[in-house]
């Protein structure tokens, strides 16, 4: 039988505002401002950026700043560029996407961080700062897809807190390899619990020169 939603209401459209954290804030992408500063973070060292990506690397850089301005053009996805408070320097981007207000679901994809920010709080908070807007626009569901080879993307969502909802096999060809996606999803119910270990793992009684006191998974669990 099916359970009734009483006074629901489609989630409301991000706008794009600009978002800001403890250690970044997020910006909505656009090329002239952050260009400069993508392009050295996103080639830099790591082999593996973008190999579970559907576009890169990029060998030149009239290649890259065409693709951004595409993705900047646009509202699904909407892409977002993670800015160091401190530098004030662009070294990422990520973007809210498959947007369904009607049904209230959304999701966090396209995720691409250069290395200043991996294994730093600053990546989390930027997911944080997606998910936190996400819930506060009206959504029910916030999802992560990834391929299902991808284990650091899937030991990131699971480390977040996205529950694992399964495999759908054969889901996509992405540069001429076969993908099965693996799903996981945060609901409006686990949202508060969640949202709270995020809070206590970003707040300064936390964070140590030598790292972080407890884990996002300690936290969750306490």
């Amino acid at each position: 039988m099916s359970n009734p939603l009483t006074d629901w209401q489609p989630a409301v459209l991000p706008s794009g505002s600009t978002l800001q954290g403890r250690f970044i804030r997020l910006e909505k992408l656009d090329v002239a401002h952050h260009g400069d500063d993508l392009w050295a973070a996103l080639q830099g060292p790591d082999p593996k950026l973008w190999d579970y990506l559907p576009y890169g690397p990029f060998a030149e850089r009239g290649l890259f700043d065409a693709w951004l301005k595409g993705q900047a053009a646009g509202s699904d996805p909407m892409f977002y560029t993670v800015l160091d408070k401190a530098t004030g320097r662009a070294e990422g981007i990520l973007s809210l996407m498959s947007i369904v207000p009607e049904h209230g679901r959304i999701e966090i994809g396209h995720v691409a961080f250069g290395a200043p920010m991996q294994r730093t709080p600053k990546s989390t908070e930027a997911v944080y700062l997606l998910a936190k807007l996400a819930f506060a626009l009206g959504n029910r569901r916030l999802e992560w897809k990834c391929n299902n080879d991808n284990a650091r993307s899937r030991q990131a969502a699971e480390r977040l807190g996205f529950t694992f909802e399964g495999v759908f096999r054969q889901h996509m060809i992405v540069k001429g390899r076969n993908r099965d996606t693996a799903w996981y999803s945060i609901t409006d119910a686990q949202w508060p619990h969640v949202h709270a270990a995020f809070e206590a793992w970003l707040a300064d009684a936390n964070q140590t020169a030598q790292g972080q006191l407890k884990t996002l998974s300690e936290l969750r669990a306490g």
